[in-house]
């Protein structure tokens, strides 16, 4: 069977792709990127969007036409609201739920010094951190993840605060100077977990996902 899968155009949106075809190698997956809305607006921090289907409206609205047969999107991106024609058919397992950083020197957390600025996108893990040190300048990041590395790399931020699932996914995991404790970075209660969505009606793609979040640890 050959399927049309749509995801975000970034690599690491191919790699989830290529994890959920690993969960069925007798079907055949061909990728349709779509770029959205948070794609294309690189400039916009994460803690200003208001519109909760920022990562997924193109995607979805190509799942409703019929232009793809089903979405995969990272678990956290979908929003409450999700279009009445659409459903999560499965959740893959968490590969893992924290935030790690990425610094200069390979510093930790409590080794960065004082003023450091570190790039972070989304209020709470801000929040988080400035509670956890108020000396540090929190500022907002916006890109993937490759994007993000190549800020820090250019001088932009002295660290970064990505998903540790990124990193696994991407094979960058030597870039990680540390896994947040999630003492002082609460996980979102999604993070690392894909969401396969099809369209409600379509009930033998239902069906055939619905053991994805059974099968991880197989």
């Amino acid at each position: 069977m050959i399927l049309r899968v749509g995801s975000r155009p970034s690599l690491l949106a191919k790699e989830q792709v290529k994890e959920i075809q690993g969960f069925f190698p007798d079907l055949k997956l061909v990728h349709i990127p779509i770029k959205t809305k948070g794609d294309k607006d690189k400039l916009t921090p994460i803690s200003d969007v208001r519109d909760g289907n920022f990562f997924t409206a193109e995607i979805e609205e190509a799942l409703i036409k019929g232009e793809i047969d089903f979405a995969v999107h990272s678990a956290k991106d979908i929003e409450e609201d999700m279009p009445g024609e659409l459903k999560i058919a499965a959740l893959t397992k968490s590969i893992s739920p924290h935030e790690c950083l990425v610094a200069s020197g390979n510093l930790t957390l409590k080794k960065l010094p004082p003023g450091a600025s570190v790039g972070v996108s989304g209020k709470k893990r801000k929040a988080a951190l400035k509670k956890y040190r108020s000396d540090l300048v929190v500022k907002d990041i916006r890109g993937d993840i490759e994007e993000r590395l190549r800020q820090l790399d250019q001088g932009k931020f002295d660290a970064i605060v990505v998903a540790h699932a990124a990193l696994i996914r991407l094979r960058l995991k030597n870039r990680i100077a540390e896994i947040i404790s999630p003492e002082i970075i609460a996980p979102h209660p999604l993070q690392g977990s894909l969401a396969l969505q099809v369209r409600s009606d379509n009930q033998r793609l239902i069906d055939l996902f619905n053991t994805v979040d059974t099968r991880r640890n197989e």
